[in-house]
């Protein structure tokens, strides 16, 4: 009992950390770029896929079928936070993500993300 509260304890005390992350099939290398305010959230996406309830369905119908041996999940980046009082977490988040989606272009027969439509 006192190991659960003591790991209970470590998991609050454990800074959250946000970034960018991939799921790759490794099966045919098509990839998914995402991005979290916390870190720790990965087992929930993970578990999202082992339900079949994510809500990206190209993914999902995959994993489903490939299984969830023929994906990795890996950390791209960590967002690295300023002390600046006007620092906005959500958009420097959204702004590496972006920067991640222009790299690897996880579109159509290469990945999983859908293809955003910008407006000016």
């Amino acid at each position: 009992m006192d190991r659960k509260k003591e790991l209970k304890q470590l998991y609050k005390e454990t800074p959250t950390e946000a970034g960018i992350y991939q799921i790759k099939n490794i099966k045919n290398e098509k990839i998914f770029i995402g991005s979290t305010r916390n870190f720790k959230t990965l087992n929930g996406v993970k578990f999202t896929l082992e339900t079949g309830t994510h809500s990206n369905k190209g993914l999902q119908k995959e994993w489903s079928h490939f299984g969830k041996d023929a994906f990795c999940i890996d950390v791209l980046e960590t967002l690295k936070k300023k002390d600046d009082p006007y620092f906005n977490e959500k958009e420097a988040l959204l702004e590496l993500e972006n920067k991640w989606l222009e790299h690897f272009q996880p579109y159509e027969e290469r990945g999983y993300n859908p293809k955003k439509s910008y407006r000016s």
